[in-house]
Formats: C-alpha cells, structure tokens, sequence
C-alpha cells in the first residue's frame, strides 16, 4: 500500500513537472520575447522581436516614418512630421476633387469644339435636344493618361496616410484625421457627397 501510494505520488510529480515544462515552453514560444529571422533568403539577416512592432497606441516623439532616416530627434521635428502628416490628406482630398471634376475641367478645354459640333448638328436635325446626345467625347490617351496618373497618385498618397497610421502612434494618427478633417472641411464642395 505504501508503494503504491509514492508511485502515485511519483507519478502526479513527475505530470506536474511535465506541465509546467511545456507550459513553459508554450510561453516561451507565444511570449513577446520571441524573435523572428526576417532576413529569409536574401540574406538580410534582420532579426525582429515582437516586442518591436507595436499593437497597440503609443505616444513618442521620436518614432520612425517611413524609414530610419526620417525619425524625429526632438518635439520640433515631430511636429514637423506631424504637420506633414495634415497635409498629406489635404493634398488627398485635393487629388480627389481634381480627379471627380475632371470631365468638367477637360468640357471647359474643348467647349469651343463641342459648341461647333452641337451647333452643326442642331442645324442639320432641328432638335438640340437630340443633337447633344448624340455627341460623344472620343477616347483620348492624353485623359486616359491623365485619369491613370491621378489614380496613380490617389493611390500612393492614400498608402502613405495607410503607413503613418500603421505605426500606431498617437500623434501621427491624430495628424492623419485632422488632415482628413481639414480637407473635407475646404475641398467637400469639389466632391460628390457620400449617398445614404
């Protein structure tokens, strides 16, 4: 009987120590002190910890954006940065005006042609009316390449907005919604109002 009971007892030991050994191991591979080898093949050889990417909203003044060479050093750069940063959705919304408008500014280029051409057709049917539907603004590569080059360019300045706010500091995502907030403000009458 006694036997049994320190071979029970030896045997629940020796499952704790089992628990808490891989219990240990688990956190040790889920803990914030793990590293990942982010150089892979190319031979970068950059090793990250996780305790490196933040997932959560900090305030700093002297967080990277967009690479090492633009960090702030003191609270002038970082609200250089951060001005920066307001302006960029400004000049978004900007792009975005520009790009809604753009077959009214390209009609206001070619209106003396258009004219020409409704005024000939109306005198030929009778009916103005039918005479400007029937006229079609032909594709052009010079608006095409237009229209490509502002959705070009909507596209990166929305991925450098994307990017400040992804290094999850405060300041620069505070920067980000003033600005979207100041260019809405000046430039909503340029756009079309969102449809409920």
């Amino acid at each position: 009987m006694d036997m049994s009971g320190m071979s029970m007892s030896s045997s629940t030991m020796n499952m704790g120590a089992t628990a808490t050994s891989s219990g240990t191991s688990m956190a040790t591979s889920s803990g914030m002190s793990s590293h990942m080898d982010m150089g892979g093949s190319m031979g970068g050889g950059m090793t990250m910890s996780m305790a490196d990417m933040a997932m959560v909203f900090f305030t700093s003044t002297v967080t990277p954006l967009y690479s090492n060479a633009w960090t702030p050093n003191n609270a002038g750069q970082y609200a250089g940065t951060c001005i920066f940063l307001i302006i960029l959705p400004v000049i978004f919304r900007a792009i975005l005006a520009v790009r809604f408008n753009l077959p009214a500014i390209l009609a206001r280029t070619t209106a003396w042609h258009e004219t020409d051409i409704l005024r000939h057709s109306s005198d030929e049917s009778g009916d103005w009316k039918e005479a400007s539907q029937q006229v079609h603004r032909p594709w052009s590569i010079n608006e095409a390449l237009l229209r490509a080059t502002l959705d070009t360019l909507l596209a990166g300045v929305s991925y450098l907005m994307m990017l400040a706010v992804m290094t999850m500091n405060v300041g620069y995502f505070m920067s980000v919604l003033g600005g979207t907030f100041l260019g809405s403000f000046i430039l909503s009458g340029w756009t079309p109002a969102a449809t409920h």
